[in-house]
């Protein structure tokens, strides 16, 4: 079992085929951590690993015992108030004004399988026997108030998954002021925290800070997960490299404003916890009521950031992604935006369309600008219905003729926002997100609809679901381009307009389920201003995301480096723009614009009646290689080798190796060319070292272990490797 109970000291032990994680019920009847780290053999008394000091200064529990102080001692779910000193999981306030509470065990259960998070996107089983869960019930006797503590183990897959949920069982109302979903105490401070930080057109840059004493922290009070930070922070020690050494994964299953922080006490250890924001939070429970916290989803590795990066890959492709586009091969597809913007009618599309065909092409997606009176972007958001003037035969008519030359047909929406210039706003201004007698500010000429409103999300699902029903629509590319400001709910009371922020993404989440529910055949695509929320609780509905508005090539490099330190390569649109780039005006050749979107969901953002036929026929080609090995691509095993954050950035490789050793494909990218550079040599990973490998355009073989270790020298090949500024090479190596 991956879960073990050593009844005589009360002790828990959960383990997969490569970690422990253990803790104890101490003596105060609280709970206490005693390890987490790779994996031990199990032992009837896990004693020897709780440690507890003496200190002349401090507070004790109590009354007389002098040693026992929760100050000292590592902590699993820490309290506020009762001689811990650090910053707690949770707070409750209740009516007496009190904040000070005592949980304590009550029993466990142990089951196999994992339940649903009401209301929230989590990880899942599809077999009980693919995972265990511990479900630890901590109850506070004078508020009547229960906590549930749930704990999945994910054996084969080496991962973690623990959220908490709050229920009010006592008879008066109490406040929620703090709702973390996971805290864990580690030995020491000798750890450098990894975060994904950037803005947009520059989400998800890795980023490493030494831990020093007192807290340093990562969050979002944006509304969204956002591209300033991402929900998910990792501890590393400071000689841990992409392929060995330590780490810690902590990555937080939610869409909304989020807390990821460590904080170092007076004897080094360090506390790292993550969940809702605290900050503008606030949650009433009445009697009967509960609170459910997102899910955290915990990876250890001892073989470094790679190791622990392809954890999360296999695990939230394939047991937090959902539905049928998780495991079938996404379509390659083309958008129009960048060739038209909202200049466009049904003759142009359709002219676009069928010269993609030509190319290849499997997917034509229509972006903003088709509904309402939508010239700009200061219209019309809301009105989900089709502009005659552009499209004079509908939406349905434009599809059936898209399908008709072959093609599948995408539709562009961005349900969550209103333009006050828009038939909707006319007609309920008071269902956006704002506060009484306060200014509205705005954001690209729009504002957030209040989707903490039930009605409000049942008018948008009628709109859209309308739409999806009447037209062959196999793609949504559903968008997100605006923060929250003046955050308040003109429906909800005073008490509860903290909760807006939590009740926005709530009702977000359910308006995913219901169309994805209803729409299985239909490929959700998220976006939110290119990365805004490209984080795990949307990878639960939509499979892929728009991973970045920035489409330059070599600054992709950076960004999808960074998004696989958690995301697979499956859920990264990664598409070849035109040039010169749209968002940094450089110009790459569309060879190395392909080579970086290979590693990804495949596609294109052009203008292909500008191309010449020369660019046309090395289009075919790269769709066609696409194609060919798509399946290697979404499915493999993807290893980073060398970094765009390391050095000078000038050099970035990666590969994406196939399950059984036998394919792979390697990109190899320069950023500015060197004046004589010396003899080049490339290593690989991930391949079998006694297996014989072919490389296309190369006429040796290889042995994996000769590729792996001795490397492959660049010149070997040199009218591939384009000795010039954003040069890039890609090599399918194939076992003999």
């Amino acid at each position: 079992m991956p879960i073990l109970y050593n009844g005589s000291t009360r002790e828990f032990h959960l383990h997969t085929q490569k970690v422990s994680y253990i803790f104890s019920i101490l003596e105060n009847n609280q709970l206490g951590h005693l390890y987490y780290g790779k994996k031990l053999r199990h032992r009837e008394s896990f004693e020897r690993l709780f440690h507890i000091g003496e200190s002349p200064n401090t507070a004790c529990v109590n009354e007389g015992d002098l040693v026992f102080s929760l100050d000292l001692i590592k902590q699993e779910y820490p309290a506020y108030g009762t001689t811990d000193f650090r910053e707690p999981a949770y707070q409750v306030l209740q009516e007496s004004g009190s904040r000070i509470t005592n949980f304590i065990y009550q029993d466990h259960q142990i089951y196999e399988g994992k339940k649903k998070l009401e209301g929230l996107p989590a990880t899942y089983v599809e077999r009980e026997n693919e995972a265990t869960t511990l479900e630890i019930s901590l109850v506070d006797e004078k508020t009547g108030m229960e906590i549930k503590l749930l704990y999945t183990v994910f054996e084969e897959l080496n991962a973690i998954a623990r959220s908490a949920r709050f229920i009010n069982h006592g008879q008066l109302e109490v406040n929620l002021t703090r709702a973390l979903s996971a805290s864990i105490d580690l030995p020491g401070s000798d750890f450098e925290m990894v975060q994904l930080s950037g803005s947009w057109a520059r989400e998800r840059h890795v980023k490493n800070r030494k831990l020093v004493p007192g807290i340093q922290s990562i969050a979002s009070t944006r509304g969204t997960s956002s591209a300033q930070q991402n929900p998910f922070l990792a501890l590393k020690r400071p000689n841990t490299a992409e392929h060995q050494g330590e780490v810690y994964g902590f990555s937080l299953v939610y869409s909304g404003n989020f807390l990821a922080q460590v904080e170092v006490d007076h004897y080094d250890v360090s506390r790292l916890m993550i969940g809702i924001n605290p900050f503008d939070f606030n949650w009433l429970l009445k009697s009967g009521e509960s609170f459910q916290a997102p899910e955290v989803v915990m990876v250890y590795s001892d073989e470094g950031l790679n190791g622990m990066s392809q954890v999360y890959h296999r695990l939230y492709r394939t047991r937090l992604a959902r539905g049928k586009w998780r495991d079938r091969e996404r379509p390659v597809l083309i958008n129009n935006w960048e060739a038209t913007y909202f200049n466009f009618n049904d003759q142009k599309i359709l002219e676009l369309a069928k010269a993609s065909k030509e190319l290849g092409v499997e997917l034509f997606v229509l972006d903003d600008g088709w509904f309402g009176k939508r010239d700009d972007d200061t219209t019309s958001l809301g009105d989900w219905s089709v502009d005659r003037r552009k499209l004079p035969n509908g939406i349905t008519q434009l599809a059936e003729d898209i399908n008709a030359l072959g093609l599948e047909f995408g539709l562009w929406f961005e349900p969550e926002m209103v333009s006050k210039a828009s038939e909707l706003y006319k007609a309920h201004p008071d269902w956006v997100i704002r506060v009484p007698d306060r200014q509205m500010s705005h954001g690209r000429n729009q504002f957030v609809l209040d989707f903490s409103r039930q009605e409000v999300v049942d008018f948008i699902y009628d709109l859209m679901s309308e739409v999806l029903r009447d037209a062959p629509i196999s793609y949504v590319k559903w968008d997100m381009n605006r923060y929250m400001t003046e955050i308040g709910s003109l429906e909800l009371p005073a008490n509860r307009q903290r909760e807006v922020a939590h009740r926005y993404i709530l009702g977000v989440y359910s308006l995913y389920e219901r169309l994805t529910s209803e729409f299985p055949d239909v490929l959700f695509e998220s976006c939110a201003g290119g990365g805004s929320r490209f984080d795990p609780g949307l990878l639960h509905y939509a499979p892929q995301g728009w991973t970045s508005d920035d489409t330059d090539a070599v600054e992709r490099l950076k960004i999808q480096y960074g998004s696989s330190m958690v995301y697979p390569i499956s859920s990264m649109g990664a598409h070849v723009s035109a040039v010169p780039n749209h968002q940094v005006g450089r110009v790459t050749s569309l060879e190395t614009r392909a080579n970086v979107a290979y590693f990804g969901a495949f596609g294109y953002e052009l203008d292909v009646m500008m191309m010449t036929e020369e660019e046309k026929e090395e289009v075919k080609a790269q769709i066609a290689f696409y194609k060919a090995n798509h399946s290697l691509i979404q499915k493999g095993q993807f290893y980073r080798i060398e970094s765009p954050f390391a050095g000078d950035g000038n050099i970035t490789s990666w590969i994406v190796v196939s399950d059984d050793q036998t394919e792979a494909i390697f990109g190899y990218y320069q950023v500015l060319a060197r004046p004589n550079p010396g003899f080049t040599r490339v290593f690989f990973e991930g391949l079998n070292p006694d297996f014989e490998y072919a490389i296309d355009g190369i006429a040796d073989t290889f042995y994996g272990d000769e590729l792996m270790s001795a490397g492959l020298q660049l010149d070997r090949c040199r009218e591939k490797t384009h000795p010039a500024d954003f040069s890039s090479v890609v090599y399918k190596l194939k076992r003999i």
